[in-house]
């Protein structure tokens, strides 16, 4: 491969896709090759236990501008990013997930518009999901509402993963000690010059997601948590209102014992402790997600370990941690 500085990165992370990875190539090269510019595609294998490995192998000897870097073990698709980022050496870098949703053929309208304009980061912005089952819209919509309404409105909505970048973004992003990186939020919070590229999402080429229901609440959790302290305010108001009604269900109380009206009061007991204690684990249960992100923070355990990068065949791998300038050689 080519050791000069590429014009264009595209980093694709990837976990047991051994049935799409042929598929992205056959549609990924031919749009990359007529941009006329030079170009590496580094994809991150996030530690698949299929035959994805070979596949990348087979792909890399056919292809000479495909890179392999490959995890120790799963650590998530936004480190598994994190790490195509860091080890890009592109003047733009441009993020795609390998199920040929986001289409490749949007990159080179991306390009053009941040060469054209002069911009720091350009968002591809889904105009059309109908693709999606209805279920995932729903859920989605949820998503982009709720973080707007917690975060702010400079995050784009319906803007994934699927982004270009400048090397001026990137070196900023990168030097950010996050832990549990979001990059649909920490590159809006950058406040650089951006744009928007539309598109319409496509079916999964082949093989399943790999964003199931948990993963997506998890996402959602790292998004609320890293970006706002809102929930901690949320569970002081719910205190808050847990003492009123618990205030006025005494008042009530008392006032049927002056009145000489006193019935059996269990059923009101009952709702009243249920609903106490409800609100007492609910306001443990977001103090424990702050508490556990402080934990996870001092620790200070990188968030993903390179084994392999097919750059740099034969010779020891230092890579960073990405938490304040901790490395791991192996």
């Amino acid at each position: 491969m080519d050791v000069s500085v590429p014009r264009l990165s595209v980093v694709v992370p990837v976990f047991n896709e051994e049935d799409v990875l042929p598929l992205f190539a056959e549609r990924m090269r031919p749009v990359l090759d007529g941009l006329g510019v030079t170009y590496e595609v580094l994809t991150v294998d996030d530690g698949s236990r299929d035959a994805t490995p070979v596949v990348l192998e087979g792909l890399r000897r056919q292809w000479p501008q495909l890179r392999v870097v490959r995890l120790r073990r799963n650590s998530g698709h936004q480190n598994a990013l994190t790490a195509g980022l860091h080890r890009a050496r592109g003047q733009y870098v441009v993020s795609i997930d390998v199920d040929l949703q986001d289409p490749p053929e949007t990159i080179g309208e991306m390009l053009r518009l941040a060469e054209g304009a002069g911009l720091d980061v350009v968002h591809g912005v889904r105009a059309d999901r109908s693709t999606d089952s209805p279920f995932k819209r729903w859920t989605a919509g949820m998503y982009y509402r709720m973080i707007r309404r917690v975060v702010g409105q400079n995050v784009p909505h319906n803007a994934g993963d699927f982004r270009l970048l400048s090397r001026n973004a990137v070196d900023a992003l990168t030097g950010l000690p996050e832990h549990q990186p979001v990059h649909r939020l920490l590159v809006p919070w950058l406040g650089l010059p951006s744009g928007e590229v539309t598109y319409t999402r496509e079916r999964r080429a082949a093989g399943r997601s790999k964003y199931p229901l948990g993963k997506m609440i998890r996402l959602a959790l790292d998004s609320v948590t890293g970006f706002s302290a809102a929930p901690l305010r949320v569970a002081t108001w719910l205190g808050t209102a847990g003492i009123a009604l618990c205030l006025l269900i005494g008042g009530g109380a008392l006032a049927a014992y002056l009145w000489g009206t006193v019935v059996p009061g269990w059923t009101s007991m009952v709702v009243a402790v249920m609903f106490v204690g409800a609100l007492q684990l609910l306001c443990l249960g977001l103090l424990g997600e702050y508490v556990a992100r402080i934990f996870t923070t001092l620790q200070g355990r990188p968030p993903y370990v390179v084994t392999f990068d097919s750059a740099t065949p034969g010779r020891p791998l230092m890579e960073t941690a990405g938490n304040g300038g901790a490395a791991w050689k192996l």
